[in-house]
Order: structure tokens, then C-alpha cells, then sequence
């Protein structure tokens, strides 16, 4: 089974919220129609994927959302760049 931890941002570039989940295209088209209508992403516009990474380990995966939240802005930026320089939102390309 994988597991996936995921940065979102929102149009602007401003905002990063940092993620884990075992379903990543419903976890992404949930932050996208704001499904949770009180959530922060919600609340911030927060919907555009910018980065993601995969492993089969649940509690690496925990770990790692840690770490990358734990970060400063300019290093989870850097994360960022190394995949998407561009910061083009990566759900599209999820579908196919």
C-alpha cells in the first residue's frame, strides 16, 4: 500500500500546507472543492499540489509530514524546486 506526504499552496504561492495520505487524487480534489468548509486550506484557497512524494511505510510517511512541517519556509521551498520548479499544480497529472 502507499502512502503519500504532499505540499499544497495556494494561486499566489504564498501559503504551503503540508500533508499525508493513502489516497492522494481524493485527498487532493477534497482540499480542491473544500470539502471541509472550516478548514484551513478552505479558509486560505489552499488547493493547487505542488509536491509529493510516495512510500509504502505508513509511519515513515508520518515521519516525514513531521519533518517537513517542522521546516522553515525557504527549506520546504527548496523541497519544492528540487521537483517543480515551476510550482504548476501536479493534479492533472495524477488523473493521466
Amino acid at each position: 500500500m502507499s502512502y503519500y506526504v504532499y505540499i499544497l499552496t495556494n494561486k499566489y504561492n504564498t501559503v504551503l500546507y503540508t500533508g499525508v495520505t493513502r489516497d492522494l487524487i481524493r485527498r487532493v480534489y477534497e482540499h480542491k472543492t473544500h470539502a471541509d468548509k472550516d478548514s484551513f486550506t478552505a479558509k486560505y484557497n489552499i488547493c493547487k499540489l505542488v509536491y509529493f512524494e510516495v512510500t509504502n511505510d505508513v509511519n515513515s510517511a508520518i515521519s516525514r509530514e513531521k519533518q517537513i512541517k517542522s521546516w522553515s519556509r525557504d527549506r520546504k521551498t527548496d523541497l519544492i524546486f528540487q521537483q517543480n520548479p515551476h510550482w504548476v499544480d501536479l493534479y492533472n497529472r495524477l488523473l493521466g
